[in-house]
């Protein structure tokens, strides 16, 4: 069974960093390969709908960022490991939330738990 894992949220004071990492398990056991998948970042608060964050093509040539979050965050992923990382840089009271990582493969979606991050003074 496919599990997607994120860590490294935390509280932090804005203008200081996080890295988020997600980590992707029983890939090989469920006959999937992770560098197959694009991967995304979404977060999403209270009330509102999912927002997404990030994206990265399958072996990182190409990235996506969202208007909100472009110049300040930055995603790779690490598919000799299974692994996706954000590095959050220059963080907003704006950008608490809880971040989730996120794979499609047909009509299958794959959502981690979700991380908390939380950026208040």
């Amino acid at each position: 069974q496919v599990q997607l894992v994120e860590s490294g949220g935390g509280l932090v004071r804005p203008g200081e960093s996080l890295a988020l990492s997600c980590a992707a398990s029983g890939m090989e056991v469920s006959g999937l390969v992770f560098s197959d998948y694009p991967m995304k970042w979404f977060r999403q608060v209270p009330g509102k709908d999912r927002e997404l964050v990030a994206e990265i093509s399958r072996f990182g040539t190409k990235t996506m960022y969202a208007d909100s979050v472009k110049g300040r965050f930055t995603i790779s992923r690490d598919n000799d490991k299974d692994t996706l990382s954000l590095q959050m840089n220059s963080l907003k009271v704006e950008d608490t939330a809880v971040y989730y990582c996120y794979f499609r493969r047909l009509d299958e979606h794959y959502w981690g738990p979700g991380t908390q991050v939380t950026v208040s003074s």
